[in-house]
């Protein structure tokens, strides 16, 4: 607790969620809310007042699919530039990773935004150049506008993006963990806004909650949630307000809604989940990867591509296990020889389980 701003305030809200006499299991679908938690200790402190919080598929690079990342392996041993985050490059496919198509003398450049990948596109005409979109609401913007702004002929997006609500929807139906209440997050909230949750509220009876990401908006949203179940209440409530707003965001809802259409699609540990992908639309498939390259990218669509043996990362999204229960956790699989994404990413449950400790 030693970065509290307010030790007190801390203790206080702790001591409010232990006599409510709530005992729940929660879930967030964020990596920020994960590392927040295990950083400060907040989930052993918090399992000492009856609340257990799990982790859900909130690790965009986590849910991507080996499909997905042999996509992008297929057109960078093709010759075409691959650009991609840097949390990405040594996620493993079906054999290999972006990292070793590198050193395989494939172009694989990490940036750090869309807007830098579409710069190099339009300073090496020559080249064909390629950026794979991950990431749910937060990052889609982005993808949106890159494509609004009139890119280059030589530049395409491979979209992984996802979107939060309804995958919720698909996890709750799955009935393999009971929900008390859903810790929704923050930086998905403020583009989408509070509306797209209501409907677990309504038709599943969920109390939920949206958070910020220091610990004392984890701990006031845990706060709030016990108070809903208290009362006999599930309302889609919002602790972030400084941040999020009712409406979210209006352009980037809008900028999203010009580009993207929903599409089916599976994510790591789920099987596919209907509307809860987005595709470019057919108004910019000049820029669609998969439109473009459709010959060379056909064959993986119908891959069945297994899971690395005795990796457990779908479980943990599910959030029916805990990323020391793995058997590979700190053994065969650690940072540096990554068996799953989960150990890869940063917002992804084992890697923050390891760098913070827990790894017994």
């Amino acid at each position: 607790m030693a970065d509290f701003q307010n030790r007190d305030m801390a203790k206080k809200v702790l001591d409010k969620i232990k006599d409510s006499g709530v005992e729940a299991k929660f879930m967030h679908v964020c990596g920020t809310h994960q590392d927040t938690l295990v950083r400060n200790g907040l989930d052993a402190m918090l399992e000492e007042t009856g609340i257990r919080i799990l982790q859900g598929p909130g690790c965009p690079v986590c849910v991507t699919t080996p499909n997905e990342i042999e996509e992008a392996i297929k057109l960078a041993d093709s010759g075409i530039v691959v650009t991609v985050f840097g949390d990405m490059i040594t996620v493993p496919g079906a054999k290999r990773s972006l990292a070793h198509a590198k050193g395989d003398g494939a172009d694989v450049r990490i940036v750090y935004s869309i807007m830098d990948a579409m710069k190099m596109a339009k300073d090496q005409p020559e080249k064909d150049f390629m950026f794979m979109g991950i990431g749910f609401e937060t990052t889609t913007p982005a993808t949106s506008f890159a494509l609004l702004s009139q890119p280059p002929e030589n530049f395409s997006i491979l979209s992984c993006h996802r979107t939060v609500p309804k995958a919720l929807r698909a996890l709750v139906n799955m009935g393999e963990v009971k929900l008390h209440g859903l810790i929704e997050p923050g930086h998905v909230s403020a583009i989408i806004g509070e509306e797209p949750y209501q409907f677990l509220s309504t038709e599943y009876n969920i109390p939920q909650v949206i958070a910020g990401f220091e610990p004392l908006d984890l701990l006031m949203s845990i706060y709030m949630l016990t108070q809903q179940i208290k009362e006999g209440r599930a309302e889609v409530e919002n602790e972030y307000f400084r941040v999020v707003k009712p409406e979210g965001n209006p352009k980037a809802i809008e900028a999203m809604s010009k580009t993207l259409v929903e599409c089916d699609v599976k994510w790591r540990g789920f099987p596919v989940i209907p509307e809860t992908g987005l595709e470019i639309s057919n108004k910019f498939e000049a820029h669609n990867t998969r439109k473009k390259y459709e010959d060379l990218l056909a064959p993986i669509w119908d891959m069945e591509i297994k899971e690395p043996a005795g990796c457990k990362c779908g479980e943990i999204l599910r959030g029916i296990m805990e990323p020391q229960d793995c058997p590979l956790f700190g053994k065969a699989c650690k940072p540096g020889n990554p068996v799953g994404p989960c150990m890869v990413s940063f917002e992804g449950g084992c890697a923050i389980a390891y760098k913070y400790g827990k790894r017994q």
